[in-house]
């Protein structure tokens, strides 16, 4: 069986910086034609996008997908809520957490798998501005290792 090649369409950076992501979950989204088209273009963005979980079906909000220039009358609403198409006992267990203080679902990526459009989510919770500093402070750290053991090669 060969591997299935995965080419990016969306990260959503911020969800790593704001969150703590504790469990990661592939779904599929339910999307129309031009949707589908507008996507291998790479015209997404779920920056602002966020999931809520409603009578047992978990769904998107704010996810753009910039309407396809050739789609005229078939084009969809950019900002429309779709639909991720995940198993019940995955939807059962992400309902359980979010129930517990402080835990949310984030859309982290949006991806091609061969033809199909994948959405990786999370189950995360939220950073404190405390944890956010400490992240940054060690970045910067790294950086600056990085940056003295270049040096030190090159000289």
């Amino acid at each position: 069986m060969g591997k299935e090649s995965i080419k990016m369409i969306a990260n959503n950076k911020k969800a790593r910086h704001d969150y703590f992501l504790e469990e990661l979950y592939e779904a599929g989204i339910s999307l129309h034609g031009t949707e589908v088209k507008s996507l291998r273009m790479g015209k997404c963005s779920i920056k602002e996008s966020f999931i809520h979980i409603e009578h047992g079906e978990v769904i998107i909000y704010g996810m753009h997908i910039s309407p396809y220039e050739k789609g005229n009358i078939f084009n969809r609403d950019p900002l429309r809520p779709k639909k991720l198409l995940m198993h019940k006992n995955e939807i059962r267990k992400l309902e359980q957490k979010i129930k517990e203080k402080g835990y949310t679902i984030v859309p982290v990526e949006v991806y091609f798998k061969g033809s199909l459009v994948k959405v990786q989510i999370a189950l995360a919770k939220g950073k404190k501005l405390y944890d956010k500093r400490n992240d940054i402070a060690k970045k910067d750290m790294r950086r600056e290792a990085e940056r003295d053991f270049k040096v030190r090669n090159l000289g």
